[in-house]
């Protein structure tokens, strides 16, 4: 339900055709009283019991008539039936549900070329690659705590280093533990990504989103990076490499360019480049701008459910009805 809805009438009714059935006491104006046949007494002086009533003979059935009151009565607890049939709900205020929460994947790059301290910290001082990527991840997580964060490191192999978790305070701990070379000193970049859609197909959220840290290119990956992206993309995965370090660079350190915007191009991501410490903190603000942790807003109105109000009319007017005459009986049994 959208906010604009908010105007609309506080009462409605859960199953309105039930309210046709109002009408329904009418048809009953169409048909013939009830006649009932019971066993007339004997009289053996009936004429003159008729002469000296002053009325005369006649044949048929006597009608009994109701009181107005009852017959008011009767059409009330007609009406209170139908409309709790009818099941009258109460909307109250909206109520705006945010939706947060993305399972968030991150791939880092631990290859050799990763060594190259070409990036400075907060107070200037010459760090590795890895440094600066751990320092901006920490930041990231005080801004993502309502994403589930899981972290895949690779080199010559990819590897498996913390699972999806709401709990990020273990996430940071084995990131910290990352040591360049630990998983070989190559960059199989393929890989990872394929390791990060095996992950993802045990989750439930469909909000998915890999992020990759790397300053190379892929090397004897048994998934080429390409296909690993088109089946990320078939997954409902959002990839977001990012290129760190020189772009200048020759041999196995070359930094492919063309491969990771084609990644990024096929799964509906955006691939960036960061050669310094502020341009990669820039790369994650606008991180956060594309996949915020609050990713929709649901807006509703509690419905109430009032069926037992018009039961509870009919039952007080039936009281009304009744009481006072038992409290006359009891008057005269008192008397």
């Amino acid at each position: 339900m959208l906010p604009g809805d908010a105007d609309l009438a506080a009462l409605s009714w859960g199953f309105p055709l039930a309210l046709w059935l109002l009408p329904l006491p009418l048809i009953m104006l169409l048909l013939e009283p009830y006649r009932e046949q019971r066993e007339a007494v004997r009289v053996p002086f009936f004429e003159r019991l008729v002469r000296a009533s002053g009325s005369t003979r006649r044949r048929g059935a006597t009608v009994r008539s109701r009181q107005t009151s009852q017959t008011l009565l009767v059409l009330w607890f007609w009406c209170c039936l139908v409309m709790a049939a009818a099941k009258p709900q109460w909307l109250a205020d909206p109520i705006e549900q945010q939706r947060a929460g993305r399972d968030l994947m991150v791939a880092v790059d631990l290859s050799g070329s990763m060594e190259t301290a070409d990036f400075t910290d907060t107070q200037g001082q010459a760090i590795d690659r890895l440094a600066a990527v751990k320092t901006v991840l920490r930041r990231l997580v005080d801004e993502r705590r309502e994403d589930r964060l899981g972290l895949i490191v690779f080199g010559s192999g990819a590897y498996l280093q913390a699972p999806f978790t709401e709990d990020h305070a273990p996430w940071l701990t084995l990131l910290n533990e990352t040591r360049i070379r630990m998983a070989g000193p190559s960059t199989v970049l393929g890989d990872a990504v394929g390791l990060a859609i095996k992950l993802f197909r045990e989750t439930e959220n469909d909000q998915r989103v890999l992020v990759i840290l790397t300053d190379g290119n892929d090397t004897d990956s048994l998934v080429p990076p390409i296909d690993a992206a088109r089946v990320a993309a078939a997954d409902g995965i959002r990839i977001y490499p990012i290129a760190i370090g020189d772009p200048a660079s020759v041999g196995e350190e070359a930094i492919d360019w063309a491969t990771l915007e084609r990644i990024a191009e096929i799964s509906g991501g955006k691939a960036f480049r960061a050669l310094d410490r502020d341009e990669l903190d820039a790369v994650f603000r606008l991180l956060s701008e594309l996949e915020p942790s609050v990713y929709a807003s649901v807006f509703f109105r509690p419905r109430i459910d009032l069926f037992a109000l018009p039961i509870a009319l009919a039952l007080l007017a039936y009281l009304g009805f009744r009481l006072p005459g038992a409290l006359r009986q009891l008057g005269r049994g008192a008397a």
